[in-house]
């Protein structure tokens, strides 16, 4: 994979075949559990690769109390540090994206022959609806939801979960999720991660440890 600068995939693309799980995210900060969860989805996807898209800035989420974006890149950095097939990356700021669904195109655009996955919590399939082109993300690329308590039960019954039941997949049949025509998804129940970046801020905030 063609890369720019200490390990980021290169925003010009290349014609390599992998497959690669993308995880989105502010990363405000990245902690163990964004680790847990790529690590997963590599073990149950059988991915090649999985990024770590650090935004630039959720246009759901409030500029105020989000970290300078070099400052979250560098905790996705050394959460990713020690693992070849997991790489960390500010490719939406340079691809001049702000929504997922630009994010995907541009990727295939530059990107031909890789397979991509978005991944994501149950708690953003909760509120998938409240996206921008939020459809055009499941007929984009195969979708991965990794459980998050205590979300699983609503995302399985919110509107982008209805809208595409129909595609949803078995666990059973995960491992070739890459290689399928979306739209296709599947819900992966894993073992939980206790970490939580709201959590860890409001520790920062109070002082505590």
């Amino acid at each position: 994979m063609a890369r720019s600068g200490r390990g980021e995939p290169s925003p010009y693309g290349d014609r390599r075949r992998l497959r690669i799980g993308l995880l989105g995210g502010s990363f405000n900060p990245a902690h163990d559990g964004h680790r847990h969860v790529a690590v997963e989805a590599l073990r149950r996807l059988g991915l090649d690769q999985v990024w770590l898209l650090v935004s630039p800035q959720n246009p759901l989420k409030p500029v105020a109390g989000m970290a300078p974006l070099a400052a979250r890149l560098d905790g996705a950095r050394a959460i990713a540090a020690g693992h070849p097939r997991l790489l960390a990356t500010a490719i939406e700021g340079r691809l001049g994206t702000r929504y997922t669904a630009d994010t995907l195109g541009a990727l295939a655009t530059r990107f031909p022959r890789a397979r991509f996955v978005w991944l994501m919590g149950a708690d953003n399939l909760a509120q998938l609806a409240r996206w921008a082109r939020w459809r055009r993300i499941f007929r984009a690329v195969p979708v991965a939801i990794l459980a998050r308590s205590p979300y699983s039960r609503i995302a399985l019954a919110s509107k982008a979960a209805c809208a595409f039941a129909r595609f949803r997949l078995r666990d059973r049949e995960a491992q070739g999720l890459a290689g399928r025509r979306p739209p296709a998804w599947v819900f992966l129940h894993t073992r939980l991660h206790p970490a939580s970046a709201t959590a860890i801020r409001a520790r920062r905030h109070s002082g505590s440890t």
